[in-house]
């Protein structure tokens, strides 16, 4: 199975938690796993379609890693999904460049788990990353579920240590 992580991270010089998960994605061997930085890519925020469209058809699993930003995504990761999953090829007529296909989101919280509760902030985590979800049912992909490192802000290196190895654990997981 060949994996594409895709980092949506707009400054990973300011990000532990992202920066580990990245640094790790990219301990597992190159022929399985493609990791690409977008914004290091795209730092004016125009993308290359037909480029991405091409990496996400060599690919089994399309892993989006990103920080959440307010229950979202950083705003690349927006323009990337309105862009590159397009009417024709994503969905729609002949659009079936996804089927059967895992999608998967790796993503990192600030709060504790115990705040993505309907009773505190009134969404599970589950709940806030549901367009993912949403898209990969519309696209008919096979959604994975999430990979998130909570309180992200507040790890220590032992931890961030750990977090990187279960996502290995999760990039390479069958």
């Amino acid at each position: 199975m060949k994996t594409l992580v895709l980092v949506f991270h707009p400054d990973l010089s300011r990000s532990r938690a992202n920066a580990a998960l990245l640094s790790a994605a990219r301990e597992l061997p190159a022929d399985t796993v493609t990791v690409r930085d977008e914004y290091a890519l795209y730092p004016n925020g125009k993308i290359d379609v037909a480029a991405e469209q091409q990496l996400v058809e060599e690919h089994d699993r399309i892993v989006l890693q990103f920080p959440l930003y307010w229950y979202s995504s950083p705003a690349l990761l927006k323009e990337w999904e309105d862009k590159v999953l397009e009417y024709g090829w994503a969905y729609g007529t002949d659009g079936e460049a996804l089927v059967g296909k895992q999608i998967m989101v790796a993503t990192t919280a600030g709060g504790p788990e115990s705040e993505y509760q309907p009773v505190d902030n009134g969404a599970t985590i589950g709940e806030v990353l549901s367009p993912y979800r949403m898209m990969a049912r519309y696209t008919h992909a096979v959604w994975r579920e999430p990979f998130v490192v909570f309180e992200s802000m507040e790890l220590d290196d032992a931890a961030l240590a750990d977090a990187g190895r279960r996502y290995q654990d999760a990039l390479t997981a069958e």
